[in-house]
């Protein structure tokens, strides 16, 4: 019998940990690379679900360049995350 393949979420949270220090996906980048391109929205779901510190959710931000929200300190503080890595 052959493995379970991993869930959309645990891809999802595999691409966004892979995304390098100082650069950014988009939610529609991060569900393509997880094999669902049309599954934006529910990458923003898993990215506001997460509260796991080794996944740089800070990282994922909207197709038009906005930062959009983060759960741990609102907008400024992902904005201030982003330009101390030299993102934006």
């Amino acid at each position: 019998m052959k493995g379970k393949s991993p869930s959309f979420t645990s891809r999802v949270l595999t691409v966004v940990q892979s995304i390098p220090k100082g650069e950014t996906l988009s939610y529609a980048a991060v569900a393509a690379r997880a094999g669902s391109p049309r599954a934006a929205r529910a990458v923003g779901t898993i990215m506001r679900n997460n509260y796991n510190l080794t996944v740089p959710c800070h990282r994922v931000v909207h197709t038009n360049g906005s930062v959009g929200n983060y759960n741990r300190g609102g907008t400024a503080a992902k904005k201030k995350l982003l330009q101390q890595e030299g993102a934006i």
